[in-house]
């Protein structure tokens, strides 16, 4: 494995320096296809990508960053997504409303964009999440390990804890339902982070509300979902959210904010309910109306899970990538690998 360390935030000489190592690797490597993702991969990647001359050159968008910002920092990130997508031969969308956000904002030709799918850029390992019996008792330990008993609700969340991913809108849904539902917990599964940073009174609040709970950093997750009655995913953004996915699999529904990419992963009224984003009160009215009715619960998240498992499970979307790959190598008269005869090792290779 070769390493080419990057930053996530702007930093331009560390982001030369980057550019110029992850080139140099290109040309000793020579390989057909470059498929580089999230801003500040995909940009260097891209445009390392070009210098080296690599035949095929695929760009996946996770999302738009700029969709939150303002001022120079907005066009600084459509000027970066622009360049990207144009050094790239496609551009692979993770949702449908990703791709009509991309095109949108004008960021590149519609005609290179291309969804996986139901989208995604790797799927969900539907067995990975799957609430068996010994995964539903790993999960009544674990609560009992945070301090939450066995007959609690719980509602939570799983992600980076920033602004931008709706924690303190979270926190003010949190704030209204525990004053009706004397055995509700909140549960945070991730940690904080520097960029787009919570307030300090919010992080305060995390630390010592007793009925909240945060995990940290968590290797392996799967295990807390099954810990949830409901996710709460309020979101301001996304490409295609990972945690929504994730929840369904585990047979958990998801209440959250109807933002770009979200709206693909929680079908509202079937998977989960979604709401205008920004709007505190129609998030804790639909996560009270969960919470007092078990039985939509265990609908919408049955719902959930067999969708996952229909549209979103990896192999679908791995099958998906083999294919685009193969095409891309036969139109320009590239040598397939061996095993693009069975194309699903290929995408997973």
């Amino acid at each position: 494995m070769i390493s080419v360390p990057m930053s996530r935030e702007i930093t331009p000489f560390a982001d030369w320096r980057s550019l110029r190592q992850l080139t140099r690797v290109l040309k000793d490597l020579r390989p057909d296809i470059v498929n580089a993702g999230t801003p500040k991969a995909g940009l260097l990647g891209m445009l390392a990508a070009t210098w080296a001359r690599i035949p095929i050159r695929i760009y996946t968008l996770r999302g738009l960053r700029l969709e939150t910002a303002i001022g120079f920092k907005r066009i600084l990130l459509s000027t970066t997504e622009r360049i990207a997508a144009g050094c790239a031969h496609k551009v692979i969308c993770v949702s449908p409303s990703l791709r009509e956000a991309f095109i949108q904002h004008r960021l590149g030709r519609s005609q290179k964009t291309v969804v996986l799918g139901g989208g995604s850029s790797n799927g969900v390992d539907t067995d990975r999440f799957n609430p068996t019996p010994a995964r539903q008792a790993e999960a009544l330990a674990l609560r009992l390990s945070l301090g939450i008993s066995g007959d609690a609700k719980v509602i939570g969340f799983v992600g980076r804890l920033t602004r931008d991913k709706g924690v303190a809108e979270l926190l003010e849904v949190f704030a209204t339902l525990k004053q009706e539902f004397s055995n509700l917990h909140l549960l945070l599964v991730g940690g904080f982070e520097e960029g787009d940073p919570l307030s300090s009174s919010l992080r305060d609040e995390i630390r010592t509300n007793p009925r909240i709970h945060i995990t940290g950093f968590i290797n392996e997750i799967a295990a807390y979902y099954s810990v949830l009655d409901l996710l709460i995913f309020p979101s301001h953004r996304e490409g295609l959210p990972n945690a929504p996915l994730e929840a369904a699999a585990s047979g958990v529904p998801t209440a959250g904010f109807a933002a770009t990419g979200t709206i693909d992963a929680v079908l509202s009224g079937q998977t989960g309910t979604l709401v205008p984003v920004g709007d505190v009160q129609g998030l804790t009215e639909a996560a009270r109306r969960y919470l007092q009715n078990p039985e939509l619960l265990a609908q919408h998240g049955n719902q959930a899970q067999q969708r996952v498992q229909t549209d979103f499970r990896r192999e679908v979307i791995w099958q998906k990538l083999a294919d685009l790959y193969i095409s891309e190598l036969r139109s320009r008269g590239l040598p397939l690998p061996d095993v693009a005869t069975n194309s699903t090792e290929l995408a997973a290779a």
